[in-house]
């Protein structure tokens, strides 16, 4: 299915590019074993005869034996530079390039390398922009993992870099490795998330009590972060985006309302966490989530966002606990405080949101 919609996306681009260029697309090959990555490009002779100064008027010229032979050196250099492969994230070495192959029915060359690596990888990422010359240029990537095709990429102006994870336990930890610290990070840099959190602790208690909350916020947010990052529902930014802004407005208006009541906390974390939960997908859905991994990718990431939160707990509750302990009228003075700071910035987001969804002039 996915070779079939590669196919229409190739076929629609020579069509529209038709008469400035004949194909508007290469290819590259990527197979990957227990000790690096053996690698395949085909290029338009269109493209390199473009880059190589040796003029477009008659591009079929290259694959003329002679003429190939003479430019393999600088074909290959010309590529070179323009690929770059990463295992675990450390950038590979590549061998000699082969001498150019002419493709005389595709009106292509195609060269070939290795990427040692010298040991099993758990992450490939290929950036490559090949003719940036052309901005409607596009690159065709597909991962071969032990001999079988496992996932195609298109590679292009807008987007020069993908990675792909293999399906082993080294594949498992290199999904860890980047998206644990992905959810810490984003609810760390994320101030409504944070605000929503921190409108929690305002009145205090026990540090389990606390955990808990927040813990039930993470449950909440899990379970529609996963079903919208798989794609099965995945309601519009400019409603969840104003309605993350609402709960926090909510959570300050209770922390004032409360007079000895129950302490309903821990069913608003859960509540208001569904939503919080589609704003979390949206960034998730931009990672490029790994097909073959992506019940690792999305535990990884929830556990990222559950240690991000604790950290906040912990800071934020033992500060509190240390203003409640010297004095408790400053400690009650602080959580109004903070419940007004609450409201007014969920206000501001809300209003900014809804009517200023542009960004105000």
């Amino acid at each position: 299915m996915v070779r079939l919609v590669l196919a229409v996306v190739a076929a629609v681009a020579v069509s529209g590019a038709a008469e400035a260029h004949p194909v508007p697309f290469s290819y590259l090959d990527l197979r990957i074993d227990s000790t690096g990555v053996d690698v395949s490009v085909v290029a338009h002779a269109y493209d390199l005869s473009h880059d190589l100064g040796l003029g477009v008027e008659s591009p079929g010229r290259l694959l003329d034996s002679a003429i190939l032979q003479a430019e393999g050196n600088r074909i290959g250099t010309l590529l070179g530079e323009r690929l770059t492969i990463l295992g675990d994230g450390r950038p590979l070495s590549a061998g000699e390039w082969s001498l150019p192959e002419p493709l005389h029915d595709r009106q292509s060359v195609r060269l070939q390398t290795r990427y040692e690596s010298g040991a099993s990888l758990g992450s490939v990422t290929v950036s490559a922009h090949l003719f940036p010359y052309d901005p409607e240029h596009q690159t065709f990537v597909n991962f071969y993992d032990t001999g079988e095709l496992a996932s195609q990429a298109i590679l292009g102006e807008s987007r020069s870099e993908f990675e792909y994870f293999m399906g082993t336990r080294q594949g498992a930890v290199a999904v860890v490795r980047k998206f644990l610290p992905a959810g810490i990070h984003h609810i760390l840099i994320g101030p409504d998330h944070l605000l929503f959190l921190v409108g929690l602790l305002l009145l205090g208690g026990s540090m389990r009590h606390l955990a808990l909350i927040v813990s039930a916020f993470t449950l909440a947010h899990s379970v529609t972060l996963s079903i919208a990052a798989l794609g099965f529902v995945t309601p519009p930014g400019r409603i969840i985006e104003p309605a993350i802004a609402l709960s926090i407005v909510y959570v300050g208006a209770d922390n004032l309302m409360v007079r000895g009541g129950r302490d309903m906390r821990g069913w608003i974390a859960f509540a208001f966490g569904f939503i919080h939960g589609f704003g979390f997908a949206t960034v998730l859905r931009e990672m490029d989530l790994p097909s073959r991994a992506l019940g690792w990718s999305l535990f990884s990431f929830n556990l990222g966002v559950e240690v991000g939160q604790l950290a906040v707990v912990v800071a934020v509750a033992s500060l509190l606990a240390l203003v409640r302990a010297r004095s408790e009228a400053a400690g009650r003075r602080l959580a109004l405080a903070g419940s007004v700071v609450v409201i007014a910035a969920g206000s501001f987001w809300f209003i900014q949101r809804v009517f200023f969804a542009g960004g105000i002039p």
